[in-house]
């Protein structure tokens, strides 16, 4: 079997994920995806209404249903952004896809089991439980699309932009702890936003940069190069926002 044949990808499978997935596999070849079914939706907001709260939640959920109302004007930026940065969101038939339900389900431990990888990278899936990551016995690698450790959590990108900070606006590649995106760093890279880009947007102008990054250290974990670093700047964990924070920033700020 291939070197290439020995690159697990933990994620749930969406445009942002295989813009990543497809820049392996043009450097390594074909790889083993490992596909995390979404949460369910009543059960994810009732987790996040014990964890934020309901106020939070209901406007959490606000806010989702005006990024419907945006979803026309975006599309025409994320066409743009797809064409000038030459991503390729699409599934790679090349791939063997592994349905394992949650990265924390016996599935998933199966399916590494049988692949036998050199290396996991992981791009957006739940929070990995302590039983998965023990019977990994390799480097598990995080795509996160925030600057750590400043913008943990949800919508770093975002989060950057809408605290005046674009100077952490970026993408951070770092191995995976059992913490939220606390891990060693291993590559970082800020992006700029245009006065056409807004929330979704973001996510496509950071897997573009991702996906160098992810090559970078994916190469580096087969080759036994890693070399991970640790930030000492201050950490905050995010999490989606709410309609009328994101309105308010939006006026104050012009962050959409």
């Amino acid at each position: 079997m291939s070197k290439s044949n020995h690159i697990a990808v933990l994620t749930v499978p969406s445009p942002h994920s295989w813009i990543v997935i497809n820049a392996l596999v043009e450097k390594f070849g074909p790889v083993h995806v490992l596909a995390e079914e979404r949460q369910a939706r009543w059960a994810l907001i009732r987790n996040r209404i014990k964890r934020q709260g309901l106020l939070t939640v209901c406007g959490q959920i606000g806010f989702v249903v005006l990024q419907k109302f945006m979803e026309p004007r975006q599309r025409r930026r994320i066409e743009t952004i797809i064409r000038e940065m030459a991503l390729d969101p699409e599934p790679n038939p090349s791939c063997m896809i592994h349905q394992i339900g949650s990265v924390n389900a016996m599935a998933c431990r199966a399916a590494l089991a049988m692949v036998k990888p050199d290396v996991v990278l992981v791009i957006g899936t739940r929070m990995i439980g302590r039983e998965t990551l023990a019977a990994i016995k390799v480097p598990v690698i995080n795509s996160h699309a925030g600057w750590n450790p400043q913008y943990r959590g949800q919508a770093g990108g975002y989060w950057a932009l809408a605290s005046g900070d674009p100077d952490h606006a970026g993408v951070t590649v770092h191995l995976v702890d059992a913490g939220v995106d606390t891990g060693d760093i291993l590559y970082q890279e800020r992006f700029a936003a245009t006065a056409d880009d807004s929330f979704a947007t973001y996510f496509y102008i950071q897997a573009g940069i991702a996906r160098h990054l992810a090559v970078r250290a994916v190469g580096d974990a087969l080759e036994g190069r890693l070399k991970p670093g640790k930030s000492k700047a201050p950490s905050r964990q995010y999490y989606h926002p709410t309609l009328w924070g994101y309105l308010w920033t939006a006026l104050r700020r012009g962050v959409w």
